[in-house]
């Protein structure tokens, strides 16, 4: 029986984890939960689940949560402090990493120097402090990643050694507009982007998804969990069954193959190393009548290449394409900036800033501050 935190657990990674824990309740149990402002789910699944402990991040909708919780027994933390809390309990076994964006870097971090195995879906924290993440690790599989790519890059290598690995092929839907003219995409509405065909997710990875910034950091993770030296090529595969592949030094490629469904890559790293039985639809092959391949498109998709020069600068750079994007596509769901302008936001943010070396956790969040304050006033000031 393993004991489970789930940081993020009213968002879309949060809810799938508890569902696949409801359908293997002798295997799992859930001992803390940590959410953001989400009072009303959080609230149903604290009746539902029982944890021990819960942690609000939003301190002010605290005595709303106690209303509704109406007398259930359980420990209630606030704040980020809650959050750490909730990632680095003594009788955890596994943490799952749900946090969207920069806010879970902390707890997650916390979590790994506490020794806790990690199922990591937040990419941001790889993404914008890999050295420190994996610096802190003390065993090799410490971290387990989540998204649907990197789980089938680690099924993938099962038993294969590094020396083995030619490339790593991370495979993108391509998002709605995976078609879409240069032209096209000047009148972008959000509905338009947050209608992905393939993926049901939140509204910033789906906005993600749309500009493909969701892949470009899926890159940069990629190259942190698997070795910075191994080659990292990105296909677009429209289908979004083939979740990504490796080519190995006899140029076979290995591929996993799975229906669209986060549950699944939920589900194996909750087991990891073993397997549970998902109650979901069987991959139907004879149906998969045309599986699809195209190079990307560093033109109509410029946040691939932001990734890529990011990665290779290194530094504050990362936390700063992390943190910059945040902001642009918070400003582009609240309609203040248009779609075209989310990548230019990011460009000029990158542009002004001055890297600096990154030795401890206070270097990313001091770089994430920056950029996010520079990001809100180059908005302000073209628009």
């Amino acid at each position: 029986m393993k004991k489970i935190s789930i940081l993020g657990s009213t968002g879309s990674i949060g809810v799938n984890t508890l569902d696949v824990i409801a359908r293997h309740p002798d295997k799992f149990e859930v001992w803390a939960l940590a959410a953001g402002s989400n009072v009303a789910v959080l609230a149903e699944q604290v009746k539902k689940f029982n944890p021990q402990v819960v942690s609000l991040f939003d301190t002010t909708k605290i005595p709303e949560l106690r209303e509704k919780l109406n007398g259930h027994k359980v420990e209630l933390v606030a704040g980020e402090a809650g959050s750490v809390q909730v990632a680095t309990l003594p009788e955890v076994d596994l943490v799952v990493s749900g946090m969207v964006g920069c806010a879970g870097l902390v707890p997650t971090y916390a979590a790994v120097q506490a020794g806790k195995t990690v199922a990591l879906a937040n990419k941001e924290a790889l993404v914008v402090a890999g050295a420190l993440m994996l610096g802190a690790c003390t065993r090799k599989d410490q971290i387990i990643p989540v998204d649907s790519e990197h789980s089938a890059i680690l099924q993938a290598l099962n038993g294969e050694s590094h020396d083995r690995i030619k490339r790593i092929i991370l495979t993108a839907s391509g998002g709605p507009f995976r078609t879409y003219t240069l032209e096209q995409m000047e009148t972008i509405t959000v509905a338009e982007a947050l209608n992905h065909p393939n993926w049901d997710m939140g509204s910033k990875i789906t906005i993600d998804s749309a500009t493909m910034m969701n892949k470009g950091l899926e890159y940069i993770e990629a190259k942190w969990l698997f070795g910075l030296d191994t080659p990292v090529e990105i296909i677009v595969h429209a289908q979004s069954i083939i979740h990504s592949m490796i080519e190995f030094v006899d140029t076979s490629v290995m591929a996993q193959l799975g229906i669209p469904d986060m549950r699944v890559p939920i589900a194996y790293a909750l087991s990891y190393p073993d397997r549970v039985t998902c109650d979901l639809p069987s991959l139907d092959l004879a149906a998969m009548t045309n599986l699809t391949f195209e190079e990307p498109d560093f033109v109509r998709f410029p946040c691939l290449q932001l990734a890529h020069d990011a990665l290779e600068i290194g530094d504050t750079m990362p936390a700063v394409l992390n943190a910059a994007n945040e902001i642009a596509v918070q400003a582009f769901l609240d309609q203040h900036i248009p779609f075209k302008d989310i990548v230019e936001a990011i460009r000029m943010a990158m542009h002004n800033h001055k890297c600096q070396p990154v030795e401890t956790i206070e270097d990313v969040l001091a770089a994430d501050q920056w950029a996010r304050e520079e990001t809100r006033k180059l908005i302000t000031v073209t628009h």
